[in-house]
C-alpha cells in the first residue's frame, strides 16, 4: 500500500475502456502542476493504457496498486 496522498480521485470502476483513461485525462487537465490524481479502475487495459499515456503526455506515474477487484494509479501532473 502506498502512502501517496492524492489531491483528487477519479473512480472509474465499472467504466469500459477507454473511459477510465479519458476520465483521468479530464481530471489531469484541470489539475495544477504537481497535483496527484488517483485513478481507480477495474479494467485490465488500464494497466497498459495509463502508463503509456502518462509517458507520452509528460506526466509521472508515481505508483500502481493492484487489488483483487481494481487497480489504483497515482499520476502527478507535470
Amino acid at each position: 500500500m502506498t502512502d501517496i496522498e492524492p489531491d483528487e480521485t477519479v473512480d472509474a470502476r465499472g467504466a469500459a475502456c477507454p473511459g477510465p483513461l479519458m476520465d483521468l485525462i479530464g481530471q489531469i487537465r484541470d489539475a495544477e502542476a504537481g497535483d496527484v490524481v488517483r485513478l481507480l479502475s477495474d479494467t485490465d487495459q488500464s494497466l497498459t493504457d495509463v502508463p503509456e499515456w502518462a509517458e507520452e503526455a509528460g506526466n509521472e506515474l508515481l505508483a500502481v496498486e493492484e487489488f483483487d477487484d481494481h487497480n489504483a494509479f497515482y499520476v502527478e501532473r507535470s
